[in-house]
Parts: structure tokens; sequence; C-alpha cells
């Protein structure tokens, strides 16, 4: 089975930041949609929800495109630093991109989306861990087991000692 890996650091970052508009636009599509749906009058439900998913999908992608460049960033910053490739750069890198996202509001908020970031970039990770410890388990080689001549039955053990010819 071919290992998963992933580009290298400088077009992991335009990869990722690209990635990530595309996922902000398309749930941003979905979720202005029906909101532009249900905040329309009658008559004009279909051109009102194309209307919001035009004007919002866009700026929900940009959104996430930011996040995603600055987690990518942060994580390439964080493995040159390191030299190595662990679950602690996504943590840290996730709690990076929270307090710089938050820098605006202050120390407090800062360090808030910090810890927020950090615990949420946790728990992808541990779940990633586990599932992955879960799904090897089915790759683990196995013994063959091979059949004891005393357990096998009359019939088995009369074939094993007269096995027939050709001709009968």
């Amino acid at each position: 089975m071919e290992e998963l890996q992933r580009e290298p650091c400088p077009w992991r970052i335009i990869q990722d930041c690209g990635g990530a508009f595309a996922m902000g636009c398309i749930g941003g599509g979905v979720f202005s949609f029906w909101k532009g749906y249900k905040n329309s009058p009658p008559g004009s439900k279909l051109l009102g929800s194309f209307s919001a998913v035009k004007v919002r999908a866009p700026v929900l992608g940009g959104n996430f495109a930011v996040w995603g460049g600055l987690y990518s960033t942060f994580d390439c910053v964080l493995i040159g630093i390191r030299n190595k490739e662990d679950p602690w750069n996504s943590i840290g890198s996730g709690a990076i991109t929270g307090a710089v996202l938050a820098a605006r509001g202050g120390l407090k908020a800062s360090v808030g989306a910090a810890v927020i970031g950090g615990i949420i970039l946790a728990m992808i990770e541990g779940v990633g861990l586990a599932l992955n410890r879960v799904m090897s388990e089915q790759y683990k080689p196995v013994m063959p087991q091979i059949p004891d001549p005393s357990q096998l039955g009359q019939h088995s053990q009369q074939v094993y000692q007269n096995p027939p010819t050709p001709n009968q």
C-alpha cells in the first residue's frame, strides 16, 4: 500500500489554502442558500437563495482560506524548527493560528483563541491516531494455523493413510 504523502512545505501552503477556500465556498454556498431561501419573501425564494449564495459564499471561502493558509504556514515553520513531522506540530499550528486571528481583540482574546485552537486540533489529531490504530489491526500478519492430525476425523485420517490412486 502506498503511503499517503503530502506536498513539500512551500507548495503545501498553497494547496491547503486552495482546499480551504473550496470547502468554505461549498459549505458557505449550502448555508447561504438555505438562509437566503428562509429570509426571502414568498414568490422570490429561489432568486433570494442564489443572491445570498453569490454574496456570502465567497466571503466565507476567503475566511477559510486565510485560516488554512495561516495554519499551513505555521505547520511548515514548526516542521522546520523541530525537524520532525508529528501531531504536536499540528496542535501548535492550530493554537498559533487561533492566537494570530484573534490578536485584534487583545491579549485575552488571543490567548483564549489559542487554547481553543490547540484543543480542537488535539481532538482532531487524537481521533486520527485512534482511527489509524484501529484500522491498522487488520493488516497485522497472522500466523497460519496448521491443523493437528490427531484432531482430524476418521475419514481424513484414512485419506492421509491411503491416498486414492489415479485408477480408482
